[in-house]
């Protein structure tokens, strides 16, 4: 890639380095690139190739996931290199038992690519919606390793398609293939001239409806929710529980599951204070203790997506800030979600607010309307959550179709 690029990453390597020394997600991600190598020269069969997938974080894990699955389900003698690059993903699934290594993905610095890929025989590469790292793509690119990027997604904003946008341009002319998830998305590339483009739609999809036929018994989370119109909020921030707690307070009619984005003890505190009903930890709590519980808050990772199952209605949060969090996973239930006006960049949210399977709300006030009427309208209820749910089953196959197209 280009000096300005290289000086561009360069910079941001030590704005992490800067950071790491007082906040903790940089801190983390610091100590786990540190790593990567040590795991590589571990973990790393030198005798096999790797089909190798990165992911930003956490939902685009959840993107990239299918893929490994049906890669693992037709092939199982595929070996699977599965990366992160934030922590938020990592530490949640550096586990994840269908990847035969993980670890994070070092800097975009010529010198550790170069190593990274010397590091292991890659056969396919894979990147995950919005990861474009130069000097990756050109690498693969130079060794002639196919390269593909799956549930991607482009906007007229991106600068890919602004006059200084050449050097993102050429990133593109990497991939042998771009899966993308709409229609839009493939004229934008074609006004570009990238041609070399599918519309397969989004593996979340597919991915959620997995979830759906995931029994897991969480038996807190359905004695709490027994028999009561339960809020499900998923992955909140603070703006979004400054209008979403007031209201559960005045409002003895509902129960709350409260699931924060970030699960430290001084947010976890935070939010007790604001309570002003009687509220219980899932990690501190018993199935009887959570059934007289008014609000139940999830203190960990793992569990969101599956628990979504008890809930009446959903709140997702993220809207507020750099955009909303997975809202697929509570669609798929049948069941209305509601977030804040940060949802632009996202077509299952656009889409679901067209067909009036989800609302979006800026202040508490159009909250409260939102909640009210769906608090005292059952049929409204009911019609809204199976527009949600049915969106969900129409979009359905994405991961088939990228998979029959590279595999077969």
């Amino acid at each position: 890639m280009n000096l300005f690029y290289n000086l561009g990453i360069s910079l941001y390597s030590a704005a992490v380095g800067i950071a790491a020394t007082r906040n903790n997600k940089a801190r983390l991600m610091k100590a786990g690139q540190a790593q990567t190598f040590g795991i590589l020269a571990e973990k790393v069969d030198t005798s096999a190739s790797y089909i190798w997938i990165h992911v930003s974080s956490l939902g685009e894990f959840e993107q990239g996931r299918p893929l490994m699955e049906m890669i693992k389900k037709h092939t199982p003698e595929k070996k699977i290199l599965l990366t992160f690059f934030s922590p938020s993903g990592y530490e949640v699934r550096k586990d994840y038992p269908l990847a035969d290594v993980v670890c994070y993905l070092p800097m975009d610095k010529p010198s550790l690519v170069r190593r990274f890929l010397d590091a292991v025989k890659i056969e396919k590469a894979f990147f995950v919606k919005y990861e474009f790292w130069g000097n990756y793509l050109s690498e693969l690119k130079r060794r002639g390793i196919p390269t593909y990027i799956i549930s991607a997604i482009f906007r007229p904003t991106q600068a890919f398609f602004k006059w200084y946008g050449a050097t993102f341009r050429r990133m593109l002319g990497c991939y042998d293939m771009l899966f993308v998830q709409d229609e839009e998305s493939r004229a934008l590339l074609a006004g570009i001239g990238v041609d070399n483009v599918v519309v397969a739609g989004d593996t979340r999809f597919d991915r959620v409806t997995d979830i759906l036929e995931d029994h897991t018994d969480l038996p807190v989370v359905e004695s709490f929710s027994r028999g009561a119109f339960t809020l499900f909020v998923g992955s909140s921030w603070q703006p979004d529980e400054d209008f979403i707690i007031p209201y559960f307070n005045k409002h003895p009619e509902m129960k709350m599951v409260l699931a924060p984005h970030e699960i430290s003890e001084d947010r976890i505190s935070g939010i007790l204070t604001g309570l002003k009903r009687p509220a219980v930890r899932y990690t501190k709590t018993t199935p009887e203790e959570a059934a007289e519980a008014d609000c139940l808050i999830i203190d960990c990772y793992g569990i969101l997506s599956k628990s979504y199952r008890f809930a009446t209605v959903a709140y997702v949060g993220g809207g507020f800030g750099v955009g909303i969090h997975n809202i697929n996973e509570a669609a798929v239930y049948g069941i209305p979600v509601v977030f804040g006006p940060k949802y632009g960049k996202f077509k299952e949210a656009r889409d679901l607010i067209a067909l009036e399977g989800a609302f979006t709300v800026s202040r508490g006030d159009e909250y409260a309307l939102v909640m009210n009427r769906l608090l005292s309208d059952g049929e409204y209820l009911k019609k809204h959550g199976e527009i949600a749910g049915g969106y969900i089953r129409d979009n359905l196959g994405a991961t088939r179709r990228i998979y029959d197209a590279i595999f077969k």
